[in-house]
């Protein structure tokens, strides 16, 4: 840890060694994800959409007459690499930073942006937060140069239990989650509101396990059918999410799956071969089978490009959607300018065109939520997910008003 602290202390006392060069008149938005490694597949997933959105906003002739230009930053979901390929990116005439993939590195580059802006006050810099969701980062260590898109972990975990709540023959739930910030405000949040919520259910395991590097998840599996849980609540994502459900698949584990991150790449091709039906449900913003003709329109022109990673995730769509608009409000591309804009602001979102705001207090996006399960196709209209031949099927949703939770942000605004 402490060599953790030192090294992402060396990197922020860099912050302002080169200012923002001239900038151009594209709008260059820099995405730092994993590009390599354990979690590259999440990661080029984000950057097919972003380069798809890109290319369909430059054929209807830009965001105010400019170009969006999207450059990939491999972050190898490390925190001090992420600050390094920060600081390239404004190097490079960045302005726009788009993450999503860890909370540990999501809390680096939002301390990183605001101390950068502190420097340079006539070169700010935005961060836009599509998936790290620690709640942190909206209540605690909030700033101005920071918006988060994805419904942060305490409002996910509400959803769900209120979901759980309602299944009288949930009894016994085993929590298992990757190591680090995130994986804990998941196992917490989710022991704090099932004691509020259903306090007959025993929490029979609470496990954690390093971060993208679990090759065999057959001991944890082992551990959870020792433990007679009859559901797992998981907030694992990527490879730590499919190699799990492999495992549990190859033991015959007989339990129902709540996650956060069931549908992201990889996910749905684990769930159909370990042939597990109508057993895993995720809690997210959006899937392709709401009968929303605009997002599934979409859905099939991306398809049709990415035919290899189909995988959407709606609340990158928002982020740019909601971006691209508060720049054309502002006439400018300057964060300075265009931050007024995206507070406060109301928006369609995507997946079928429900109602969300941006809440000033704190920068967090409230959206409709929608509980889904994995298994067959409804009809054969309906959208299935990596090839498998198998789809998400909506079985709950919640308003963003329903959603909304109170935050602690004491933000400090420039000025």
């Amino acid at each position: 840890m402490k060599k953790l602290v030192a090294s992402t202390v060396l990197a922020l006392s860099v912050i302002g060694a080169s200012a923002v060069p001239a900038a151009a008149d594209n709008i260059k938005i820099g995405y730092v994800d994993p590009l390599s490694g354990g979690a590259a597949s999440i990661g080029q997933i984000g950057l097919n959409q972003l380069n798809f959105i890109a290319d369909t906003a430059n054929k209807n002739g830009g965001i105010n007459g400019e170009q969006v230009e999207v450059i990939g930053y491999d972050n190898q979901i490390n925190p001090q690499t992420s600050l390094v390929q920060v600081q390239k990116a404004i190097d490079e005439g960045v302005r726009i930073i788009i993450q999503g993939n860890g909370s540990s590195v999501g809390s680096a580059i939002e301390g990183f942006v605001a101390k950068y802006n502190r420097r340079n006050p006539d070169a700010h810099i935005v961060y836009l937060n599509y998936g790290a969701i620690d709640p942190v980062m909206t209540n605690d260590n909030c700033s101005y140069w920071h918006f988060g898109f994805d419904a942060n972990t305490n409002v996910k975990m509400a959803a769900l239990t209120n979901f759980i709540k309602q299944r009288a023959e949930i009894k016994k739930v085993y929590l298992i989650d990757q190591d680090y910030s995130f994986g804990h405000a998941v196992a917490d949040a989710a022991v704090s509101m099932l004691k509020e919520k259903r306090p007959d259910i025993e929490i029979v395991g609470n496990e954690f396990h390093p971060l993208v590097k679990i090759t065999d998840f057959s001991p944890y599996i082992a551990k959870i059918k020792a433990s007679g849980a009859d559901t797992v609540i998981t907030s694992n994502w990527g490879q730590d999410f499919s190699l799990l459900i492999k495992a549990a698949g190859q033991s015959g584990l007989d339990v129902n799956w709540y996650t956060y991150y069931a549908g992201a790449a990889g996910g749905p091709t684990a769930i159909k071969q370990a042939d597990m039906s109508g057993r895993v449900f995720q809690i997210n913003e959006g899937i392709s089978n709401l009968g929303y003709e605009p997002a599934e329109k979409t859905a099939r022109e991306y398809g049709a490009r990415y035919k290899d990673a189909p995988v959407l995730f709606p609340r990158i769509f928002n982020t740019t959607a909601m971006l691209f608009k508060a720049i054309e409000a502002a006439g400018s591309q300057d964060p300075a300018d265009f931050i007024p804009k995206l507070e406060g602001m109301k928006y369609a979102s995507f997946s079928a065109g429900g109602d969300s705001f941006m809440r000033k207090d704190d920068h967090q996006l409230f959206q409709p939520l929608y509980i889904s399960s994995f298994g067959p196709l409804a009809n054969d209209k309906a959208f299935d997910e990596e090839h498998t031949g198998w789809g998400w099927n909506k079985v709950g949703e919640i308003a963003a008003k329903d959603t909304v939770v109170p935050t602690t942000c004491e933000m400090k605004r420039p000025g």
